[in-house]
């Protein structure tokens, strides 16, 4: 063991080693209870200095410390990281099954000389009988477990493997002291990991704060896909340029919403496991060198990815537990900058969530379905969500030290008066003998004669339905201000089981004033706040005197070019104008009817006319128009687009996609329109005679309306039929508009 350096000295060696003045919270006391040859238990939050906790004593001590790691990503990470505060790359090694035999030799032989400081393995690499014959004979200054919640069957990232650790190390033979980290475990999980590693009774436990104030949570009702998309694009445009991470839970979600983002302008990319280890690994490394500054990710990225600098964290898809919500927030504002943590939730995910443990052993399920009730109540809660995290992990809190850092804080619900109904409440705890969880009490209280209350003749007991009439939200509310106000508890060990506190039990005897904010009913706010889009849309005054000016110049500007003022832009397309007020190219491409091409062609007089007049009457223009819509390439129009490039006739493009030709015209008409150009010459040779080709595209030429059907009225005495002018109209469109 090497001898503990007396304070100064460690100062000292972390100004050397990795360039600090000083130490976090309680770093220096958890490294002196390593030099002290103590089992060591840490639990720190995400961005708390975890990881120095053990790659400085490493460093210091005698020998090569054994960390233990659950992915190689995050190994490779810490030992990139680790290199570079050193002289030689021998200092810091990583093994694992990536590695050829050559580099495990050369690996082994770095330590036996005493050259490698922190060596990282999986614990599957532990299992090996050649490790273990290694690692007896190497000299092992101490063994740091790296995400020790997966020890845990009752956390949120349960590895099998993580159980047989002690096992492996009681093979491996040194009395070295063990130091076990975690960013999330709740007081069960921490007893779990305790009495797992056998831990020396005298072990030293710190415990940070879960407090990450620099953090602001939100959480906002789902709405249908595009809606939800909108808002995240958003919510990133409104913090340009900085670095952001997307959970989600579907590889198709996490591509959908990249590209999304990258129409809109942001540099973004996907990551999940369907994607090969090289993308993968350049994406990451992408997002560390800045070329990408949003990832849209399954919950496979992030774990170890040290980049502090993450602004902002959003979950599309709500997780199903607390601790990887936390955990993955916990990815922003590592640096103690400002970060924003905003979770879309909606009733339809956890139940989503649910089907997948439907074929889970009973604990399992009884332990994951108790992880989403948490979630639901963390979600639905208009109370701090703060408090309701430290709440979770054991910590109490003021709600008044939030500082308007959630959304409930910042825009508080107006609180009702409680006191009778808490009565209730806690009455109906003890009536069912402190032995049902949360869903059954609110289900006695209003009366609800389910299966379970009547085969247990719950339904005779006092207090059934004595909330019968009122709304579930309410009562819903009313226990879990309990919970949070340690009137009842929850027995994590019986399943979640609800159990009256003495402060319970005191309100019961002496009851006073409780008032509290009523839980949010997402499914409701969402309607309501669509209807108010909705509503501010047809709110919006349509510009009149734009518009006519818009009109004027879209007239001189045919006149100008010889064309037809709607091959310029339709009159859909400049309604829009005269209200959205674009006024550079980005924004006209999102115009409705104007395409790329059309507006680099024709919308540079439109955009200076539009600035103008913006700038005479001193005009607000909307914001949120600016999120582009990712283009709608249906499968249909994808094989109508191939079927013309390869020339094939119509006729046969038209069949292969159950279309009638006059669908297929359509569908092409819209094609041209959203920018495409369909080059249909190869048919129109066969198809059109020449002098209806000419006289048809002459008579668009001039026209003031691309309509077919009255531009044969117009043709029908020339002999051209409707199914040439389709043609044709086609053909004018896809050459002159684009």
């Amino acid at each position: 063991m090497t001898a503990k350096p007396v304070g100064s000295h460690l100062e000292k060696a972390l100004l050397e080693r990795f360039g600090f003045d000083q130490f976090k919270g309680n770093q220096k006391a958890i490294i002196e209870s390593l030099f002290d040859g103590k089992d060591t238990f840490v639990i720190m939050p995400t961005g708390g200095g975890k990881s120095l906790c053990y790659q400085l004593p490493g460093l210091m001590m005698d020998g090569c410390a054994l960390v233990i790691s659950p992915l190689i990503a995050l190994m490779k990470n810490q030992v990139d990281s680790i290199r570079a505060h050193g002289e030689s790359d021998a200092i810091a090694h990583f093994l694992n099954s990536s590695l050829s035999k050559s580099q495990m030799r050369q690996v082994k032989d770095d330590i036996s000389s005493g050259e490698t400081k922190l060596l990282f393995v999986a614990p599957e690499t532990l299992t090996k009988e050649e490790n273990i014959e290694f690692f007896r004979e190497a000299n092992i200054s101490f063994v740091a477990i790296d995400e020790a919640h997966c020890i845990s069957e009752w956390g949120h990232d349960f590895r099998p493997e993580y159980r047989r650790i002690r096992e492996m190390l009681d093979q491996i033979g040194h009395d070295i002291p063990i130091i076990a980290l975690t960013a999330t475990a709740t007081p069960k999980v921490q007893s779990d990991i305790v009495k797992n590693l056998r831990m020396g009774e005298d072990h030293n436990t710190f415990v940070s704060s879960f407090n990450r104030d620099n953090l602001y949570y939100e959480v906002r009702p789902k709405g249908k896909k595009e809606y939800t998309i909108k808002q995240i694009i958003q919510v990133v445009k409104e913090i340009p340029g900085k670095s952001g991470i997307i959970y989600v839970q579907s590889r198709k979600a996490a591509e959908e919403i990249a590209e999304a983002l990258r129409v809109n302008d942001v540099k973004a990319a996907p990551y999940h496991a369907g994607l090969d280890p090289k993308t993968r690994s350049k994406t990451q490394d992408d997002f560390l060198m800045e070329e990408v500054d949003v990832i849209c990710a399954t919950i496979a990225f992030g774990m170890g990815i040290d980049k502090p600098d993450v602004r902002f964290v959003i979950h599309y898809d709500i997780p199903k537990s607390i601790e990887n919500y936390y955990q993955e927030t916990g990815r922003a504002g590592r640096d103690g900058m400002d970060g924003r943590c905003v979770a879309f939730y909606a009733y339809r995910d956890i139940l989503k969530l649910e089907k997948f443990l439907r074929d889970k052993p009973l604990m399992e399920r009884e332990m994951g379905a108790q992880l989403m009730q948490e979630v639901m109540a963390y979600s639905e809660t208009t109370a701090c969500r703060r408090r309701f995290l430290l709440h979770y992990f054991g910590e109490e809190y003021a709600e008044a030290d939030c500082n308007k850092m959630c959304d409930n804080c910042r825009h508080p619900k107006k609180r009702i008066e409680v006191k009778d109904k808490l009565v209730h409440a806690l009455s109906a705890v003890r009536e069912l003998d402190q032995n049902y969880p949360l869903k059954t009490l609110i289900e006695f209280v209003l009366g609800k004669e389910t299966k379970q209350m009547k085969d247990y003749k719950f339904t005779a007991r006092k207090g059934f339905g004595v909330g019968k009439g009122e709304e579930e939200v309410l009562w819903s509310s009313i226990f879990r201000q309990a919970l949070l106000n340690n009137l009842v508890r929850k027995d994590i060990e019986s399943y979640g089981l609800i159990k009256l506190t003495e402060a319970g039990e005191a309100f019961l005897k002496k009851p006073v004033s409780f008032q509290i904010p009523i839980d949010h009913d997402f499914e409701k706010e969402l309607a309501d706040d669509i209807r108010s889009a909705a509503d501010d849309a047809r709110a919006v005054v349509l510009d009149e005197v734009l518009l006519l000016a818009l009109k004027d110049l879209r007239k001189k500007e045919a006149k100008r070019l010889g064309i037809p003022p709607f091959v310029i832009f339709q009159d859909p397309s400049l309604l829009e104008m005269a209200t959205r007020y674009p006024i550079t190219m980005d924004e006209m491409k999102n115009i409705n009817g104007v395409s790329i091409g059309k507006a680099r062609r024709y919308a540079t007089p439109f955009l200076t006319l539009i600035e103008e007049h913006v700038e005479e009457n001193d005009i607000d223009r909307p914001l949120d128009f600016v999120v582009k819509q990712v283009a709608n390439k249906s499968k249909k129009k994808v094989n109508i687009i191939q079927g013309v490039d390869r020339k094939l006739p119509l006729e046969d493009i038209a069949s292969g996609n159950q279309l009638t030709m006059d669908e297929l015209l359509e569908e092409m008409v819209v094609i041209v329109l959203s920018g495409t150009k369909l080059n249909i010459d190869y048919y129109i040779e066969d198809a059109v005679d020449e002098y209806s080709l000419e006289e048809t595209y002459e008579y668009f030429m001039r026209a003031e309306t691309d309509d077919p059907d009255i531009a044969f009225q117009k043709l029908k005495e020339e002999d051209v039929t409707i199914d040439e002018i389709k043609l044709v109209r086609i053909k004018f469109l896809s050459e002159m508009a684009n």
